[in-house]
């Protein structure tokens, strides 16, 4: 069985897509990470995210670096959303998707194009969204934690570039795949969210 999660930026997509890991019993895969991962590669050797090349030459990394903390970083974020955008460095990175979510058993993946490129054929798809200002809300709140000086204000601008950007790509843009099932956490509790999330996915795999 293979989950699609697709959705925007603090949409609630990485919750909801380990809730339903755990629920179903298969493994998960943030595959933002993957592109937080080239970003990563990209800063600390220097290199331009903005040149499709430099990304490229940043997608040879070992799965060890999917775990190390940095990937986190709102800046990490920023960068992996630029590399993103570059057609080679996604289709560098599709295959190690594609494997994962066909492994035996089936797995859940969450990202801006699962449902409608990495996994086509995923037996049920979720599109999560919330509107702009819940979403920076959440990641302004989540920053705060960490200890990150920044306003919510330049969140919310982060977050409108991040949209702009993710949806206008030439490649493999931010949309929600034509047999997906819309899911609008933004007055939803996480509880409510990920009970409503596997209601849909209940629903759509007995048919």
């Amino acid at each position: 069985m293979i989950i699609a999660v697709d959705g925007p930026a603090a949409s609630g997509k990485g919750t909801i897509a380990r809730a339903l890991a755990t629920h179903y019993r298969v493994p998960h895969l943030d595959t933002g990470l993957l592109y937080r991962a080239v970003a990563t590669q990209v800063l600390r050797l220097d290199l331009d995210p903005a040149i499709e090349a430099d990304a490229v030459a940043a997608c040879d990394f070992e799965d060890r670096l999917l775990t190390d903390p940095v990937l986190r970083n709102d800046a990490t974020g920023q960068v992996a959303s630029i590399v993103s955008a570059h057609p080679l460095v996604r289709a560098a990175l599709m295959q190690r998707q594609r494997k994962f979510a066909h492994q035996p058993g089936g797995a859940v993946l969450d990202g801006r194009d699962i449902g409608t490129v990495i996994a086509p054929d995923a037996n049920a798809k979720l599109f999560v969204r919330a509107t702009p200002m819940i979403r920076a809300r959440r990641r302004h709140d989540e920053l705060h934690k960490r200890g990150a000086d920044v306003s919510y204000d330049q969140v919310l601008a982060d977050i409108r570039t991040r949209d702009d950007r993710d949806s206008s790509r030439s490649t493999a843009p931010l949309i929600a795949a034509t047999d997906a099932m819309e899911l609008d956490t933004s007055f939803l509790s996480i509880d409510a969210a990920v009970s409503r999330a596997i209601a849909l996915v209940d629903a759509r795999i007995a048919g």
